[in-house]
């Protein structure tokens, strides 16, 4: 298939729009979206064809609250790296959109597939995972594509959410994600918004 600008433009525009996104409406997601959401991480590339990427959609109540006070134990750690006045802005930052993101997404990588037999990984076994990374950044881009906003928690205990979700020992959490219709629209990253850190242009250099 010859790609168009038209798609190249498509692209473009998801790719400006995709935001880390915090501030969620409550909105149910139609269970077609979903399963078009998963249809796309399928399409995800991995290392060998393993395919090592696991997700649990946390639906219990009991399961959500667990995994909120796990980020603010961890938040709080987070936070004490800071002197008082960055702490300060620290705190008034919003890191996770846990409480009112509609959909939860724990996402784990099988440190042990069958599938691949091994091939891509043994000098790099750190593939599997960056598998399951990219599985997530199609996943991003797909919910964008369908008018929602994905958020990625990273102030988590994984060993915590690990024994939270009651999972096998040979899955690594990998991202724990909010998924939603996001609060508003935004092209720029909040973390540049509120004067936290610039964006920069990736370095690319010739040697």
């Amino acid at each position: 298939m010859e790609l168009t600008m038209a798609h190249r433009a498509a692209l473009d525009d998801i790719l400006r729009w995709r935001r880390d996104v915090r501030h969620f409406q409550p909105d149910p997601i139609p269970r077609d979206v979903l399963d078009r959401l998963r249809a796309a991480m399928d399409m995800a590339p991995s290392v060998g064809n393993a395919r090592p990427w696991r997700v649990l959609q946390v639906t219990t109540p009991a399961l959500r609250d667990a995994v909120i006070a796990n980020f603010e134990a961890a938040n709080n750690a987070a936070g004490a790296i800071y002197n008082e006045e960055k702490r300060a802005a620290y705190d008034q930052l919003k890191l996770a959109g846990l409480r009112d993101a509609p959909v939860h997404l724990a996402v784990f990588t099988e440190q042990a597939p069958a599938e691949g037999h091994g091939l891509g990984r043994q000098s790099m076994p750190e593939m599997l995972s960056y598998s399951t990374v990219s599985a997530i950044h199609t996943l991003w881009l797909a919910a964008r594509a369908e008018n929602l906003g994905l958020g990625w928690v990273s102030i988590l205990d994984p060993d915590g959410i690990a024994r939270i979700l009651d999972v096998p020992d040979s899955w690594a959490l990998t991202g724990y994600l909010c998924l939603g219709k996001a609060a508003f629209a935004d092209d720029t990253p909040l973390l540049e918004r509120n004067a936290w850190q610039a964006h920069t242009e990736t370095v690319w250099t010739e040697v």
